[in-house]
């Protein structure tokens, strides 16, 4: 049962933490800073804790903690590199459309920083550690 619950926990601890964060940083709630960007990275917590899960339950050379290192590195990759491409394309049509009455701005801030992405893994391996310890 705990690796169905791991990105559950690891999504509800990283957005409430992302969203103390930011409320902190604004000096109130920050709803419209909901969602992708910022520090901890959602999905780098969520594939971390079940990674880091699998290694502390099943073994650190088992073959469930490959696939799950394997998607652990397509997440983080996308959150360093293409998610911050889309974001850069997103800035450039909002300049270019800036004039035009019925463009709606693009969300800019989509991709992560390394650290945002180390503060997931770091959040995610506290989750992980902490259901292990719940689950025995």
């Amino acid at each position: 049962m705990p690796y169905l619950v791991a990105p559950l926990v690891g999504w509800l601890v990283a957005g409430s933490l992302k969203f103390a964060i930011n409320s902190l940083k604004l000096r109130g709630p920050a709803w419209r800073d909901v969602g992708y960007g910022g520090i901890p990275s959602t999905h780098t917590t969520i594939v971390s804790t079940t990674v880091v899960l699998i290694g502390l339950r099943d073994g650190w050379n088992t073959p469930a903690l490959g696939v799950a290192v394997t998607l652990a590195f397509i997440v983080v990759l996308d959150a360093l590199s293409l998610r911050g491409h889309i974001g850069a394309q997103a800035r450039a049509l909002n300049t270019l459309l800036r004039d035009d009455a019925a463009h709606r701005a693009l969300r800019e801030r989509i991709g992560h920083h390394w650290t945002e992405v180390l503060a997931g893994l770091v959040v995610g391996s506290v989750c992980a550690a902490c259901l292990n310890w719940l689950a025995r």
